[in-house]
């Protein structure tokens, strides 16, 4: 084998070796230091601002709601985060869902909507990072988003 090819091989090696070294730093720092705990803290609401994190569910099954109740809520303000179909299609009321334990603004998605206040629930999940639900429900021809479709 001439020198050339035999320094060629040699880098190789090193290159390779220092590669294997990177993935098994990474192995081991993050089996013995994880990262930072996803959980919300104590004041939910400073993690998000001053901005209203919403996702929108179908919970009626007619196609494209959800999508229109994300485009309203965008030029509203809102910042919709998640969007699709509720567990199921029998929503009778549309509803929306605090999920930090900030009712002002979950509140805040119930009026650009046109929903009363009674329509406002609480069901806080930590481990969502968002801070209401709109549910949709069978009754969406008589809220905002939806009156001049």
């Amino acid at each position: 084998m001439s020198k050339r090819r035999a320094v060629f091989f040699n880098a190789m090696l090193v290159g390779l070796g220092l590669v294997v070294l990177v993935l098994l730093y990474g192995l081991v720092a993050r089996s013995f230091w994880p990262g930072v705990d996803a959980a919300r803290q104590a004041n939910p609401v400073g993690l998000v601002g001053d901005i209203v994190q919403v996702e929108v569910r179908n919970g009626c099954g007619v196609a494209g709601l959800a999508e229109s109740m994300t485009q309203f809520l965008r030029r509203q303000g809102f910042d919709v985060v998640e969007v699709g179909n509720y567990t199921s299609f029998n929503q009778t009321k549309t509803i929306v869902v605090d999920r930090v334990g900030d009712l002002a603004a979950a509140k805040k998605v119930a009026v650009a909507i046109g929903l009363s206040e009674d329509r406002v629930v609480q069901e806080i999940r930590q481990d969502y990072f968002l801070d209401a639900s709109v549910i949709i429900g069978q009754d969406y021809e008589t809220f905002a988003p939806f009156a001049h479709e």
